[in-house]
């Protein structure tokens, strides 16, 4: 197949996936861009917002329309690590034998949804760690690996903090995105309304099976970034480290630490699905630019004047997005 054949495959792809999961999901156009942003890319995803605006809703209508095993796991601060990766039971075998055989657990599945994750303690937060990272888990004294491609949604309630567990950063850093899940306008409410309160029901239809989804994840890999746009990732990321020469003043003002490399390399993959959703075989500034948000809020650690003054961590991107240009000549001129 040609690159023009890949380029508008992956495009009719993504605009059918995005066009069926509207069916479902109002008004929230810029969540689903970002979650299938992150699909793509091998990412996963950290939904935060109140209850009730939909974030259950969009993790179970993505996996109606992928061809993939879906489960869910509700996060309780009485759910233990086995509970999500399985344990070892005594089974009885056909003979009369007792043997132990390995249950799996909810884990094992292509898309998890990871509800309300941080209602759990961090030990049992702690047991997606290795299975996000390394797509793997270690049961019963072995190692698994998990099925290609494994994708985790969480969900978290930002206002509701008694019985909660805050995520530590070594977890926060393995998400792709922090998506923040907003209140919808009034057409958006009416048209809620208009669904979920009569009796007509919306059907989804599969898109996408397991093996083009793989295909396109792989495509990704391969959309080239010219230097000067990879330039620009880095610069924006090394602007969020305070108290060093590259540190933009609102950094060394509001931050205790900045971005891991992996907001560079979730800038530049993000990047690549944008520029081929829009039928580009390379990588623009703007495509760094729309995803810096969702890619580097949760990689920057406010230090206690920001938490004091009420500063958020968008508040700072968006001022390093304003202040770093887009080319080092510009910087150096």
């Amino acid at each position: 197949m040609s690159t023009e054949s890949q380029i508008q495959s992956f495009r009719d792809t993504y605009a059918a996936l995005r066009a069926e999961i509207g069916k479902v999901l109002v008004g929230q156009t810029e969540i689903v861009e970002n979650t299938l942003v992150a699909l793509f890319s091998g990412g996963h995803v950290l939904l935060e917002g109140v209850p009730g605006l939909g974030k259950t809703l969009l993790v179970r209508t993505l996996g109606e329309v992928l061809d993939l095993s879906f489960n869910r796991i509700q996060f309780t601060p009485d759910l233990m690590p086995a509970d999500i990766l399985g344990t070892n039971l005594v089974m009885e075998t056909t003979a009369g034998r007792r043997e132990f055989q390995f249950q799996r657990g909810p884990i094992f599945a292509h898309l998890i949804l990871a509800d309300e994750i941080n209602r759990a303690t961090p030990k049992t937060q702690s047991a997606l760690l290795e299975a996000m990272q390394e797509h793997q888990v270690t049961a019963a004294g072995e190692m698994r690996k998990l099925a290609e491609p494994f994708f985790v949604m969480a969900t978290q309630n930002p206002i509701d903090q008694e019985g909660t567990y805050p995520l530590p950063e070594a977890q926060l850093d393995r998400f792709f995105f922090k998506i923040l899940v907003g209140y919808p306008n009034a057409a958006g409410l009416t048209e809620v309304i208009n669904r979920t309160t009569t009796s007509a029901k919306i059907a989804v239809h599969k898109i996408l099976p397991r093996e083009k989804l793989l295909a396109l994840m792989q495509l990704i890999r391969e959309v080239p970034v010219a230097s000067h746009v990879k330039d620009y990732a880095v610069r924006l990321v090394l602007a969020t480290h305070p108290k060093t020469d590259t540190a933009a003043p609102i950094a060394n003002q509001y931050l205790r630490f900045g971005s891991s490399p992996r907001g560079a390399q979730t800038l530049i993959l993000a990047g690549k699905v944008r520029a081929l959703a829009q039928g580009r075989f390379n990588v623009s500034f703007e495509d760094i630019q729309a995803a810096a948000l969702p890619a580097l809020r949760h990689r920057l650690i406010l230090n206690f004047e920001a938490e004091a003054e009420g500063i958020t961590t968008d508040h700072i991107i968006t001022l390093i997005l304003r202040d770093v240009p887009v080319t080092a000549e510009a910087m150096n001129a």
